[in-house]
């Protein structure tokens, strides 16, 4: 990661932070309120393929000791009334701000995998992982919602990561090294642009 793009994190983190804490604290309560304890979800999430650390999110899901893998359709049941407004707004992902102040992620880069994947395809996260892990980036823009179309039609554990393995961690990781091999302070700028266009609902 180079300087200006640090600096750039951590400012934004904070101008961010100060902007959202009345939101996100009336997030935090509504989630507290409408689906109980914990209000916040954490997931082991890999900085480099032998590097971990812990993602915050708010939480969208019931919570299940046996969880494992991404979401697909055979998890659809767990997400709650508030989780499906935070996971469509992204606002879910508000505490990222503190994994960005840490150094954890960055606001553009490949989103950062679980531990399974980058054990069952290392040489391929091996090069994606070059790049600090993001909240957004150009993989992100381009193939999320194929990939939760993908998903959604899942029906069980073994479908899901049968789905996301073949079809989506190539076709994202394909995108995660194009970002790499030509990303600039400019670049990421419009990536953050962009993903904020998409998060402003239309009118029509």
């Amino acid at each position: 990661m180079t300087l200006g793009k640090r600096i750039l994190d951590i400012a934004l983190a904070l101008i961010l932070g100060a902007i959202l804490l009345l939101p996100g604290l009336f997030i935090a309560l509504a989630v507290l309120l409408s689906s109980g304890r914990p209000i916040l979800h954490r997931s082991e999430r890999m900085r480099t393929t032998d590097e971990a650390f812990q993602l915050w999110k708010f939480r969208s899901m019931r919570p299940d000791k046996s969880d494992a893998g991404v979401t697909g359709g055979d998890k659809s049941d767990r997400i709650t009334a508030i989780g499906r407004v935070l996971r469509r707004t992204r606002l879910d992902e508000l505490p990222q701000l503190w994994n960005v102040l840490r150094g954890d992620i960055s606001f553009v880069g490949p989103r950062p995998p679980l531990r399974r994947y980058t054990d069952m395809f290392p040489d391929l996260y091996a090069q994606v992982l070059h790049s600090r892990p993001g909240i957004t980036g150009l993989a992100t823009l381009r193939f999320h919602r194929h990939e939760e179309r993908l998903l959604a039609d899942t029906r069980s554990a073994s479908e899901t990561e049968e789905v996301y393995c073949r079809r989506c961690v190539p076709r994202k990781a394909s995108l995660d090294l194009i970002y790499q091999q030509n990303r600039t302070l400019c670049m990421d700028i419009a990536l953050m642009g962009e993903t904020i266009t998409r998060l402003i609902p239309s009118r029509r």
